[in-house]
């Protein structure tokens, strides 16, 4: 027995050494550890919640399983021989129940079980550095002394940012929100990103009385100002009560809900609502790791370079994936990450291995797809889909932007999916270069469209071999060919 960090009585465990302890058992981290282990070097996860991580139960997928009823009833409403079968609202029991599934109501058995086939040793516990390649992993009244002999890779993910006037009044994470059992009646949604915006048109189409409060002067900041317009309009049009140059200067809670003190520029007004969901961002879970033991700063990203190699670390034995990294808020591009760091890991220090900067070879274990070509998808109606700079971030870079833009219910495609289509696409072009540098797509279904841009702005495709990938007809994708053609060619 010995006396645990809050002073009460831990029972300390053998010490357990394996090549590589990746700290964090979610998307990324299992990425992580599935690589690294290639080469025959011994993985550990340490994870304290469940294997699967946030995306798994508690964000990407049981997110979109709420938002999918309420998109499929608006699909069929929207053409003509299907509208008469769309009847009625969501049977929000039921998307509750369908939510549960993809969550696998909330149990990682199978998550564990994959571990087990692919021989990684799962840790439970809290896992805190205590030296270079050190650990203790805490469960409960246990404590594990963990050694990594030769890296650790941290995939500790991000936590909600909570503004102060809501710590007292027990607001909703995002957490609350994607595993609700219940819809309040009125919810208050502080935040216009994509939490907020997918939040506020899921709990809308539950029969929730929905008001988002957004601090500044649009939604999705981070994508063209023409796609936050529409998706401002049609949450307004499903009845949503969307506010911007809105801050929340108090709150209160009781039994009868929270009450919240709003100011703008028309005054202080007051707003009763059942729940209030906080949707203001998130940061880099680091600062309850113990990275003041190993000389980086708790609470900041771990600064890495294109080997996700923490930079200010002798030897070279700490990697950081995700959002830790402070490079990627995405669970696809964090996986991408851990594809990366996993590889160097396996190669470095497997068999044989060597540092991948001595040779040609190790060239490629490198994340060369940075912001400059992460997409995003927002599954709002319409759904937003985006990759790449924006007009004016291509600007802000230096570059010689020429835009194309292309009204989407112009395209055949569209009038076959829906008589009352509407949508936008925007290609920002590199004038110097004839490349595309950005793609953003505005409408129904427009996120099948997001991959193509993807790979033409990864491959800096040039236009003029664009021209000859010929998109089937009738179909979204033709709005290729209308891009090109807007360019001249």
């Amino acid at each position: 027995m010995a006396l645990g960090a809050d002073g009460s009585l831990v029972m300390v465990q053998q010490v357990q050494e394996f090549d590589v302890v990746v700290v964090g058992g979610g998307a990324v981290g299992e990425n992580a550890a599935d690589r690294a282990g290639r080469t025959g070097l011994s993985v550990a996860i340490v994870e304290h919640a469940l294997v699967g991580g946030e995306c798994s139960y508690w964000a990407c997928m049981p997110s979109k399983a709420l938002l999918r009823p309420g998109s499929a009833l608006a699909a069929a409403r929207a053409v003509p021989g299907a509208a008469a079968a769309g009847t009625g609202t969501v049977d929000v029991a039921a998307a509750f129940a369908r939510r549960d599934e993809v969550a696998h109501h909330w149990d990682d058995g199978s998550q564990v079980s994959w571990l087990d086939s692919a021989g990684i040793t799962l840790l439970r516990g809290h896992a805190r550095f205590t030296g270079p390649r050190a650990l203790t992993v805490t469960d409960g009244s246990e404590e594990t002394p963990v050694v990594a002999r030769r890296a650790v890779v941290l995939a500790t993910g991000s936590e909600p940012i909570v503004p102060a006037t809501l710590a007292d009044v027990r607001p909703w994470s995002s957490r609350d929100a994607t595993s609700a059992q219940h819809v309040p009646a009125r919810l208050a949604i502080l935040g216009g990103g994509v939490v907020g915006v997918e939040m506020a048109t899921a709990f809308a189409d539950f029969g929730s009385e929905v008001t988002l409060l957004v601090r500044g002067a649009r939604l999705l900041g981070g994508a063209e100002p023409f796609a936050g317009e529409l998706v401002a309009d049609a949450l307004r049009a499903a009845g949503v009560d969307v506010r911007f140059g809105t801050e929340v200067t108090g709150a209160t809670r009781d039994d009868g809900g929270v009450h919240l003190e709003l100011s703008s520029a028309d005054g202080t007004v007051r707003l009763d609502v059942t729940e209030v969901l906080a949707a203001t961002g998130r940061r880099p879970r680091t600062s309850d790791v113990g990275l003041e033991t190993i000389g980086l700063t708790p609470g900041k990203p771990a600064e890495v370079d294109d080997a996700l190699c923490v930079t200010g670390v002798e030897d070279g034995w700490l990697f950081a994936v995700g959002d830790v990294s402070g490079r990627t808020a995405t669970t696809h591009q964090g996986k991408y990450d851990a594809r990366v760091a996993g590889d160097v890991v396996a190669h470095r220090f497997g068999p044989g291995g060597g540092d991948e900067r001595d040779a040609a070879p190790w060239s490629r274990f490198r994340a060369t797809a940075d912001v400059a070509a992460v997409p995003q998808v927002v599954f709002t109606r319409p759904e937003v889909a985006w990759v790449g700079r924006s007009e004016a971030a291509a600007r802000d870079a230096g570059i010689d932007v020429q835009v194309l833009d292309y009204a989407l219910e112009d395209v055949a495609g569209a009038t076959v999916l829906s008589p009352d289509y509407r949508g936008r696409g925007r290609l920002v072009v590199d004038r110097s270069r004839g490349v595309v540098v950005g793609a953003t797509f505005v409408g129904p279904d427009v996120a099948e469209l997001l991959h193509a841009a993807t790979v033409a702005v990864v491959g800096e495709v040039p236009l003029d071999r664009l021209w000859h990938a010929v998109p089937s007809y009738p179909t979204l994708s033709e709005v290729w060919l209308r891009f090109l053609e807007t360019a001249g060619l």
